[in-house]
């Protein structure tokens, strides 16, 4: 299947990418001729595409699947298996932030919590406790906040992110609200 030269650019930047996501640059192309094909395609297809080796291509899709990156699929009348991502970017951003907090976050999560669950020997301990405890909160606070904000449905994510920073002047106006109906309320109170 011939490229065009713009699609060609597309995979090989995405093959670059990839490498610096943590995956190599070959699961990189192959998730990228994947997304823009408009059908599913099979492992001989990608590899005769891209010029990789059959083996590659089947150790590269079965990463992209353990990320969840891809979706196997068949043909009627065809025996082989068929790859495609979803269509919906929406829904392959999720995938690949929960994948990524799993494999990263996840794990940090569990260090940090083991670590401040021993008691400092000494001052040096306690200064590294207390600033991995801050790390803690953070990462807590953001995972927290991701949680959130996931189950948003996509039409409300996509508002929410075009707000960008005018999300804190509208905070700024609830404050200014509720700070003004407290004091109303605590003047109301006074005799």
């Amino acid at each position: 299947m011939p490229l065009s030269p713009q699609n060609e650019r597309f995979i090989l930047h995405f093959g670059e990418m990839g490498s610096r996501w943590g995956v190599n640059r070959t699961v990189g192309q192959i998730y990228a001729l994947l997304f823009i094909s408009e059908q599913p395609l099979h492992a001989d297809d990608i590899s005769e595409t891209l010029g990789f080796s059959r083996s590659n291509v089947s150790m590269g899709l079965k990463e992209l699947q353990s990320w969840r990156l891809v979706r196997m699929g068949h043909q009627v009348g065809d025996r082989r298996d068929y790859f495609e991502t979803p269509k919906d970017v929406w829904e392959i951003f999720r995938t690949l932030m929960e994948e990524k907090r799993k494999r990263e976050i996840d794990p940090t999560l569990t260090l940090l919590r083991e670590n401040l669950l021993e008691a400092p020997a000494s001052d040096k301990e306690a200064y590294a406790q207390q600033r991995m405890r801050d790390m803690l909160e953070l990462i807590e606070l953001s995972t927290g906040w991701f949680d959130e904000i996931q189950r948003l449905p996509p039409e409300t994510l996509q508002g929410l992110m075009k707000l960008g920073s005018r999300v804190q002047k509208v905070l700024g106006f609830a404050g200014k609200l509720g700070g003004a109906g407290r004091s109303a309320a605590h003047n109301k109170e006074k005799p």
